[in-house]
């Protein structure tokens, strides 16, 4: 665990892999602007599990970028984006690496299951249930053949959610997918 220079204890994890990944999004030529492919798997995302938002996630040492987005609203316009969390409790293609647990999911390299996030003190406390009003999380990591963690595919709720083991398949099944699914798009610019 790291401190910031208040003090305060952050709860998110160092991020070793940063440099690393951002070289390969950046030869993969993902992960920097929005992609109608990702907003569509995140469209997908959102019909398959009923979840209300579901993002294709990039991260970089600073920040996480929503390279597939969708919310109940549907998807954000490039013009609409903010570089935070929306006024009234929205959404944006970027967010801060503290914010989430999307950046958990990547250096932890494993699926994460949060029905109800503030059953959990270390998760609770993240700026998105007070800001955003994230209740419930799922999500999965996008590994590469590289062994590079790209991103998180997720999905989360402003109510809690009994994901369980059904979730938990589902959302890494459809990481494998996606994650083919860049393999395929890497090949054809080969």
């Amino acid at each position: 665990m790291t401190y910031d220079p208040t003090g305060h204890l952050l709860l998110t994890p160092v991020d070793r892999e940063a440099p690393l990944r951002v070289r390969r999004l950046r030869q993969l030529g993902i992960g920097e602007r929005p992609d109608p492919d990702f907003d569509a798997f995140a469209q997908r995302l959102a019909k398959v599990t009923g979840a209300p938002y579901s993002m294709v996630n990039f991260i970089d040492e600073n920040q996480q970028f929503f390279a597939g987005l969708h919310t109940p609203n549907g998807t954000r316009a490039t013009d609409e984006l903010g570089a935070t969390a929306a006024v009234g409790g929205g959404v944006s293609r970027y967010m801060a690496r503290d914010h989430g647990y999307c950046p958990h999911v990547v250096v932890r390299r494993k699926a994460l299951v949060l029905e109800d996030v503030c059953d959990y003190p270390r998760f609770a406390g993240n700026p998105v249930v007070d800001e955003i009003g994230i209740r419930s999380y799922l999500g999965a990591p996008l590994i590469d053949r590289t062994g590079t963690a790209l991103g998180t595919i997720c999905v989360v709720d402003t109510e809690p959610r009994p994901w369980g083991r059904p979730g938990l398949e589902t959302i890494k099944s459809l990481a494998a997918e996606l994650v083919e699914q860049i393999h395929r798009r890497e090949e054809g610019r080969l």
